[in-house]
């Protein structure tokens, strides 16, 4: 997006000013009932494909990992064991922790758009080296570096998408954004159909095919977020007043010219201080004594879902191939009914969201989730399915879990202050997944070794039991923030120091 030479209309609405006690630069500003009083518009949809599509990649990346296990086995491939399929998969989501961590911090410190360019350049080197990888340790090596670039994604675009969405449509777009994971799911299981079936490509070029097409995709990704704007809400509150107004006022010239005159702004104007960032001590305050109980709620609700979609999604290639017999080549074909499945639960679910409300809709969500899960267990463990009706079941189940699992990242981007949105995702991310999905990869690998039914099937009960908790959780601990602007739902920090000064 090129940005037109804007007049200095801007000192008319944003006035800088400097609180007589304690000298600190303020600013007086109208930006983000701007941003929330938008009419949906072609800049939107910019937004949304523009950044969306990480998750795409992600599930594209996570899809073939799951997918070509069974085929990493062969001594044509990589020769690779059971336990060392679990334990790559558990070094990429160990990297996306990290990853995570790192960029997380360095979103609120930069900003998101830096952000956005820095970890999706990383996943494409990454995964282009996947494809080249020559044993188990390059392999898991190159996955976690992968792992990484897509763990700080999630923060950059969460944030970003959270700051320039209108709040009547956040929950919608944000669930519907993040389900696209499963586009790319579904893309990578109709990918390994062709490249794992022996009689279109060679074992060995097969698997390393389906990681290269990662790398092209994410080429075209980085040419469309050129014209992706920094969030004004970022800028304002480190002092780039100029640069944030010109954003909004250039935005909403070619909404105009699209729809016609605006909508009035209704909100009242904020006052937020200016800083680059907020001391350490603040931000340990905000997590552990101001947002006690959001900060447990942030955790039960990531680490549940965590545990639940890693524990069945990685292993689900090895659940068919050894307790329903299916071979490599096919495992495709059930992944793509799956991963329909989790694309269309919030497309079809999203609105409830923002209409019955956050806490109904995530609560019902996890607890109905868990206790199907429970039933497909149980059922599992006697014996009484087969390789269809066990995916039949994981579509239903997963349609459902879908929306939980969305509206957890949904959750922990709302509910805490601008300046520590990208910290407190890529925290509870990587929290989340240490304690829910580092270890569930290789924990049911192991269960799997052992072919027992029963084994496997207590696992599943285990997950169950978590997302039940989150919901539980929900219920006790969840925000109705449906409607509601970000700075109504958690006011920026230097907002609340100035007003408590």
């Amino acid at each position: 997006m090129v940005f037109a030479n804007q007049s200095m209309e801007w000192l008319l609405t944003e006035r800088l000013m400097t609180d007589s006690a304690n000298r600190i630069p303020t600013i007086e500003t109208d930006v983000p009932a701007r941003l929330d009083r938008l009419p949906w518009s072609r800049f939107h949809w910019l937004v949304v494909c523009g950044l969306g599509v990480t998750w795409i990649l992600d599930g594209l990346q996570v899809t073939l990992q799951g997918a070509i296990g069974a085929a990493l086995k062969s001594k044509e491939t990589l020769a690779l064991t059971e336990h060392q399929i679990g334990l790559s998969a558990t070094c990429y989501l160990a990297g996306a922790v990290l990853g995570a961590l790192i960029f997380g911090y360095a979103t609120d410190r930069f900003g998101r758009k830096k952000l956005f360019y820095t970890t999706l350049s990383v996943y494409l080197v990454a995964v282009t080296l996947t494809a080249l990888a020559w044993n188990f340790p390059s392999y898991a090596c190159f996955l976690a570096l992968a792992g990484a670039g897509i763990g700080g994604e999630y923060a950059a675009i969460n944030s970003a998408i959270d700051e320039l969405i209108p709040a009547r449509l956040r929950g919608t777009v944000d669930l519907i954004i993040n389900s696209t994971y499963w586009a790319g799911a579904a893309a990578g299981s109709a990918v390994t159909i062709f490249f794992l079936n022996p009689a279109f490509l060679p074992s060995w070029l097969g698997w390393r095919m389906t990681f290269a097409l990662g790398g092209i995709l994410g080429i075209f990704v980085l040419a469309v977020r050129k014209w992706v704007p920094e969030s004004p809400r970022w800028l304002l509150i480190n002092g780039k007043v100029h640069v944030a107004e010109h954003i909004i006022a250039d935005v909403e010239k070619q909404i105009e010219m699209q729809t016609g005159s605006l909508p009035p702004v209704t909100e009242p104007k904020i006052v937020i201080a200016v800083r680059s960032r907020p001391p350490w001590n603040e931000i340990a305050r905000t997590f552990l004594v101001t947002n006690r109980s959001r900060t447990v709620l942030g955790l039960v609700l990531m680490a549940s879902q965590a545990f639940f979609y890693n524990a069945i999604f990685f292993t689900y290639g090895l659940v068919l191939a050894r307790f329903f017999n299916v071979p490599p080549y096919k495992i495709g074909e059930y992944i793509v009914p799956f991963a329909l499945g989790n694309l269309l639960g919030p497309i079809m679910l999203g609105r409830l969201f923002d209409t019955i409300g956050r806490k109904t809709m995530i609560a019902t969500t996890y607890i109905l989730s868990g206790l199907l899960l429970a039933i497909d267990a149980w059922m599992f463990q006697h014996g009484m399915l087969t390789a269809e009706m066990q995916s039949t079941a994981w579509v239903i189940i997963f349609f459902i879990a879908s929306s939980a699992a969305s509206a957890a990242y949904l959750t922990v981007s709302e509910l805490f202050p601008l300046e520590l949105r990208g910290t407190a995702i890529s925290l509870f991310y990587a929290i989340g997944t240490l304690i829910g999905g580092v270890a569930a990869p290789a924990y049911f690998t192991s269960l799997i070794a052992t072919g027992s039914r029963d084994a496997l099937a207590g696992g599943y009960y285990v997950g169950a039991v978590l997302m039940i908790i989150g919901g539980i959780a929900e219920i006790f601990f969840g925000v109705a923030a449906e409607g509601k602007s970000l700075e109504s739902i958690s006011p920026p920090l230097a907002e609340q120091r100035v007003v408590g000064a």
